[in-house]
Formats: C-alpha cells, sequence, structure tokens
C-alpha cells in the first residue's frame, strides 16, 4: 500500500475498479479530496493519461464506480478542474457522456 495516496486514491491511481468499489461500500467518502484532485477527478486523469501514454483505449471503470456510489458529477476539484473539463481535456468521451447522463438525472430529480 503507498504511504503517499489515500487508498481510495490509490485504488483510483491503479485503475482498481473493485477494491474502489469495496471502499467506497464501506464508507470511504466519493467526493474525497487529497493532492488537489477529486477521486472523480482523479479517475479521468488516470484513465486520460493512461490511455495517450498506452495507445490502448479509454477506459471508464473507476469513473463509473465512483458515480454509481454517489460521486458528485459537477464538483470541481481545489485547482478549480471540473470532471467534465478534466474529461474534454483528455477527448475522453464515454466519459462525458457519463458525467452528463449524471448531472441531468440528478436536474431532473430536482424538478
Amino acid at each position: 500500500m503507498s504511504n503517499y495516496w489515500t487508498p481510495a486514491h490509490h485504488a483510483v491511481e491503479h485503475e482498481d475498479a473493485e477494491t474502489l468499489a469495496r471502499l467506497l461500500a464501506g464508507g470511504s467518502d466519493p467526493d474525497e479530496v487529497f493532492s488537489n484532485m477529486t477521486l472523480l477527478t482523479h479517475a479521468i486523469d488516470v484513465e486520460g493519461d493512461g490511455s495517450l501514454q498506452s495507445g490502448e483505449p479509454l477506459t471508464m471503470h473507476t469513473t463509473a464506480v465512483l458515480l454509481a456510489f454517489g460521486a458528485d458529477p459537477e464538483l470541481a476539484d481545489p485547482d478549480g478542474r471540473t470532471p467534465i473539463e478534466m474529461a474534454n481535456h483528455y477527448g475522453h468521451d464515454l466519459a462525458v457522456r457519463l458525467l452528463e447522463a449524471h448531472i441531468n438525472g440528478r436536474a431532473a430529480g430536482n424538478r
């Protein structure tokens, strides 16, 4: 286990969706902030950067787990980056669509 990341951010950093889901189910805050990133902006950053470095297709496992456990899709990180801005930066269209669906779903629930 890393001494640098919190357990949830460690799971995000390693795209370990199963561990992340267990941590969130056990009470970890889906909107946790560490090292100037929310879990959601961190997940999108890892997914986007990993794809750029590897040439592999974009994944969205950790982003989907975080949203399923109630992460705020509009919460900006301490540097002011929103999850959608981070997804757009990487051309992560799957994450943008998933985030928009959650944002629209929340708005519909507030009507």
